[in-house]
């Protein structure tokens, strides 16, 4: 019940870290000529990158955790197709050798006086910052979360303490409705809540359970995913499938003792339904991380605010950003941090010279979107939602070669590549594909 209380407040930095590396939690003033806030995909790939720039010792992450995610792969292990165990390792194996890590949790940042505070008081001063601290997850503002999850037949694939919990209700899965959700808030890899539903859907046709089951996604989205040419493609599984898609439709109630699913109606307030369930994966509202929606980075809604071309601050010129907790107007995933990498590195690179920066991110994300156990639908796409493809072929039809991609090539990549700054730019399917034709 700890790991599920932790739930209430848990940030995501994008991974959950911890443990000696060349650092540990210090109580002296430090300053470092750089200072990376986030140990997650965003911070340890920027972090390899400026040891590259301006040498290790100049060099600082703040992460407190002791493991490092893969968060990505966390689709397939809820279904079965992967082991929690293999998509994480200590943070001390990707944490760049040399760099300082400050093992603690950024409780304050200051940008006026160049200053962050730590939660066991430290200050620590620098010249240049890079922000890359992820969103926040909020099961807790879904009513009976995150304790329902002490139920059996409910999971999530969003939390490390979750994910399995996914996977055991569907292997208990009997007779009755399998519910899906997405939130009424920005996620990251918004593709990710329905994936779940095709690979159940998968998993109980291969067990002879499917003609028992009614497989239901509940979206508060007006759309069943945002850009058309693959929306379409998902349509005709839907059909094809008979599966129940509920546009406008969002959780705000779990009685996990019922095992029932309150959802409100977006488009008739006050209006609710509730769902009896079998199975149901819940995708929580997600937000700002609160140290940086209290802080003079934030914009309005409470995300970093940047030059969406350059990654730079919009008002503070020696902050920068990657990741979740920008206010980028793209898709929230890996591969965006990924695009977003080689153009931050190249815009700091620019402004340590006092240039002014001269490659521009064009919103390159994707989302390759799982829909059985052996294919994908890949879906890649810039800020005006047009999509940006890698390979000579129709992206939007369900491939094999895109789901070995997806379980297998990506993964290898991401522990040996992006985290040591080596692999990253725009359009990281495309890097893959112009290797494999050499």
């Amino acid at each position: 019940m700890a790991a599920l209380r932790h739930l209430r407040q848990c940030p995501s930095t994008g991974i959950l870290i911890s443990q000696l590396h060349t650092s540990s939690c210090a109580s002296a003033k430090q300053h470092y000529k750089m200072l990376v806030l986030g140990g997650g995909s965003g911070g340890i790939t920027m972090s390899a990158r400026m040891k590259r720039m301006m040498g290790a010792e100049n060099v600082a992450v703040v992460e407190p955790s002791e493991m490092h995610y893969y968060q990505p792969i966390w689709t397939l292990v809820g279904a079965g197709a992967k082991s929690v165990a293999s998509s994480g390792r200590p943070t001390a194996s990707v944490m760049p050798s040399g760099v300082k890590w400050v093992k603690s949790k950024v409780q304050e940042i200051n940008p006026d006086t160049n200053t962050v505070r730590t939660d066991d008081g430290t200050e620590i001063s620098y010249e240049y910052l890079i922000v890359g601290l992820g969103l926040q997850l909020h099961y807790e503002k879904i009513k009976g979360l995150p304790e329902g999850f002490e139920h059996p037949k409910i999971g999530s694939n969003y939390s490390v303490q979750t994910v399995e919990k996914t996977w055991k209700a569907l292997q208990n899965f009997k007779e009755g409705n399998a519910v899906f959700t997405f939130p009424n808030t920005p996620v990251k890899c918004a593709g990710a809540p329905q994936k779940i539903m095709y690979l159940s859907d998968a998993f109980l046709r291969k067990t002879g359970k499917r003609d028992k089951a009614k497989v239901i996604y509940n979206t508060s989205l007006p759309v069943l995913f945002g850009i058309k040419k693959y929306a379409d493609s998902l349509w005709d599984i839907v059909k094809r499938r008979d599966l129940q898609v509920n546009l406008r439709q969002n959780l705000i109630e779990v009685r996990a003792d019922k095992q029932e699913a309150v959802f409100e109606n977006l488009d008739k307030p006050g209006e609710t339904k509730v769902f009896e369930y079998e199975m149901l994966h819940v995708t929580p509202p997600m937000g700002p991380h609160l140290v940086i929606k209290g802080s003079p980075l934030a914009d309005e809604a409470g995300w970093l605010d940047l030059n969406k071309d350059t990654l730079q601050h919009n008002k503070y010129p020696n902050v920068f950003g990657i990741g979740d907790c920008t206010n980028l107007p793209t898709a929230k995933t890996g591969a965006a941090v990924a695009a977003q990498s080689a153009i931050l590195n190249r815009t700091i690179s620019k402004v340590l010279k006092n240039e002014k920066p001269d490659k521009k991110y064009d919103g390159y994300t994707s989302c390759p979107l799982v829909t059985s156990y052996n294919t994908v639908i890949l879906a890649e796409f810039d800020y005006n939602g047009q999509p940006l493809e890698t390979f000579p072929i129709n992206q939007a039809k369900e491939r094999r070669l895109m789901y070995h991609m997806k379980a297998d090539v990506m993964p290898h990549l991401y522990w040996h590549g992006l985290l040591r700054g080596l692999w990253g730019g725009p359009g990281p399917y495309r890097k893959v594909f112009h290797l494999g034709m050499k």
